[in-house]
C-alpha cells in the first residue's frame, strides 16, 4: 500500500493541467456507494433524507481505478454535518500519524465537479489545479472543504484531497454521530480490509471522537 509523504513531496514544479488525477477520500467517501452519489447524483446511502440530492458530475462514469493509500497526517472531527449530523472528518497533513484513504482515479473534469459539490457549488465549471499542484496546498475559499491539498503523485498522477484551512489544534472539534461512524467503518473495511477492532481503535482515538466515543462503544456500533 503506498504511503505518501506530504512533508517531503510538497515542492512541486509548474506543470500543465493533468488529464487524470487521484482523489484521496478519507471520510465517508471511503465507501464506494457513497462516493458514486457524487458521480451519478442522488442521495448518499445512510445520510439524512432531508439533505438535497447531489446533482452529480457531467461525466457520471465510475473511476478508472481505485486503491487504498495512507496519507501522512491525522484525521479529526469538527463542525456539524448537514448530511450525518455530528462532526465531519477533516485532514491535517502536517499532524503526526497516518490517515487511511481510498484513491479514486478521475478525469480533471470529474474532480472539478466533485470539488464543486463538496464546496456546495453547482458543478460544471473547470477548476484551476495549478496552485495546489505547484504549492502543495491551495485555498479556494474559507469554507470547510475549500482547501485543496496535493499529497504527492501516484503512478504519475497527482493525488489530491479536500480539507479545511485550519490545523487540528485550531479546529472546532465536534464528536461524530453513530451513523457517520458506521459509514466510516464500512468504508475502512471495504477499502482497506480492516477488522472491527482496528477500525474501532482508529476512529475512537481521532480528535473530536476521543473522550466522547470509547473503543468499546464504536465496536458495538460496527458489530
Amino acid at each position: 500500500m503506498p504511503l505518501l509523504n506530504w512533508a517531503t513531496q510538497h515542492r512541486f514544479k509548474p506543470a500543465p493541467a493533468p488529464d487524470l488525477v487521484w482523489y484521496a477520500a478519507y471520510g465517508s467517501n471511503l465507501h464506494f456507494a457513497r462516493f458514486t452519489a457524487y458521480l451519478a447524483g442522488g442521495h448518499p446511502p445512510g445520510g439524512a433524507d432531508t439533505f438535497p440530492a447531489y446533482p452529480g458530475c457531467r461525466d457520471p462514469r465510475p473511476p478508472r481505478r481505485d486503491q487504498p493509500v495512507e496519507l501522512p497526517g491525522r484525521l479529526h472531527f469538527a463542525l456539524e454535518s448537514l448530511v450525518w449530523t455530528g462532526g465531519m472528518a477533516f485532514y491535517d497533513p502536517l499532524d503526526t500519524g497516518r490517515t487511511p484513504a481510498r484513491a479514486y482515479l478521475l478525469t480533471s473534469a470529474q474532480f472539478a465537479d466533485l470539488a464543486a459539490q463538496e464546496m456546495h457549488r453547482p458543478p460544471g465549471t473547470e477548476l484551476d489545479l495549478r496552485p495546489a499542484l505547484t504549492q502543495g496546498r491551495a485555498h479556494y475559499g474559507t469554507g470547510r472543504y475549500e482547501t485543496l491539498v496535493c499529497a504527492g503523485h501516484l503512478d504519475g498522477h497527482p493525488l489530491l484531497t479536500f480539507t479545511a484551512p485550519w490545523r487540528t489544534a485550531e479546529a472546532p472539534l465536534n464528536p461524530p454521530s453513530a451513523s457517520y461512524l458506521r459509514h466510516l467503518g464500512a468504508g475502512l473495511r471495504e477499502s482497506h480490509g480492516w477488522d472491527t477492532a482496528r477500525i474501532a481503535h482508529y476512529l475512537s482515538t481521532r480528535p473530536g471522537a476521543a473522550g466522547r466515543w470509547t473503543e468499546g462503544e464504536v465496536t458495538g456500533l460496527l458489530s
